[in-house]
């Protein structure tokens, strides 16, 4: 089952260790700075095409973000 806890924690811990800040992620993104920072507090979670761009931007495997085994 997805949780949504666990895929912010997942999130957070990638754009962390991907040393880029998040203005620059959200500049290669096309959005905001504040929005970034939505995702890592969970006040928000990104659409699913930002978040398929974030995943090909870091790097990601988008199933671990989701926990899908």
């Amino acid at each position: 089952m997805v949780i949504l806890e666990e895929i912010r924690k997942n999130l957070i811990e990638a754009i962390k260790t991907s040393g880029m800040t998040q203005t620059a992620i959200a500049k290669e993104l096309n959005i905001k700075q504040q929005t970034i920072a939505q995702y890592i507090s969970g006040r928000a979670m990104p659409s699913l095409d930002t978040f398929a761009n974030l995943c090909i931007l870091l790097g990601l495997d988008s199933n671990e973000i989701l926990n899908i085994k």
